[in-house]
């Protein structure tokens, strides 16, 4: 049975979850609960996660807004329409015209079924999505978390998350990444869970421009 949440028990499942953590805990008191994040099992959902890479929350968006506004219905076949300057046109990369076409491909030619991809374990899903360029640990964690709403997620390599642990816990700032690692285990088999109210502190206490995701820059 695959480990997922939902947004009738998501209330519980943070209560839980900080029910064993004090400084979770403060997060639910102080901020109340965080918002149930979902995004549709679609290509333009990865398209977003993918423009996220790197850049602010809001610059992501803006690309996608246009990107949206282009091509009316964000399939891979309108993105495989447009060309390197109309994408560019959209704030899209070099580099990740590359990746949103790869990708488009993948899905056109059957490679790659997300319909399909959805009933398998997380695992499965990573292998899958891995293999494609552009597409790194960082992008398969936030689409397991934010898309399929699998519960056992730590994005290790996301900067709001890292940053979020290190003020909640009181660590400095080069507190190694094996040390973060070794605390989200205690949060087990409801990673996700942490994941989202530490995401819901870092977007609460910092100044919107400042608000980033991932140095995530897969091969």
């Amino acid at each position: 049975m695959l480990n997922a949440f939902s947004k009738d028990n998501f209330h519980a499942l943070c209560d839980q979850v900080a029910s064993s953590d004090e400084q979770l805990d403060m997060i639910v008191k102080q901020y109340g609960y965080p918002p149930f994040w979902s995004r549709p099992n679609t290509y333009e959902s990865l398209v977003h996660i993918i423009l996220e890479q790197q850049v602010s929350l809001a610059s992501a968006l803006a690309s996608l807004k246009k990107l949206q506004e282009k091509t009316g219905n964000l399939t891979p076949a309108a993105l495989l329409t447009l060309t390197d300057e109309e994408l560019r046109a959209c704030y899209v990369s070099r580099q990740k015209i590359i990746y949103l076409r790869g990708l488009a491909e993948a899905l056109e030619q059957g490679d790659l079924n997300l319909e399909r991809l959805a009933t398998e374990p997380d695992e499965s899903i990573r292998e899958q999505l891995i293999r494609l360029k552009g597409i790194g640990h960082w992008t398969v964690d936030v689409y397991l978390i934010f898309v399929l709403h699998r519960a056992d997620v730590f994005p290790i390599g996301d900067l709001g998350v890292v940053n979020a642990i290190k003020r909640v816990k009181s660590l400095p700032k080069d507190a190694p990444r094996e040390l973060m690692l070794e605390l989200a285990e205690g949060w087990r088999p409801y990673r996700t869970i942490a994941t989202m109210l530490l995401w819901h502190y870092y977007l609460s206490t910092l100044p919107k421009n400042l608000r980033k995701t991932t140095g995530e820059n897969p091969a």
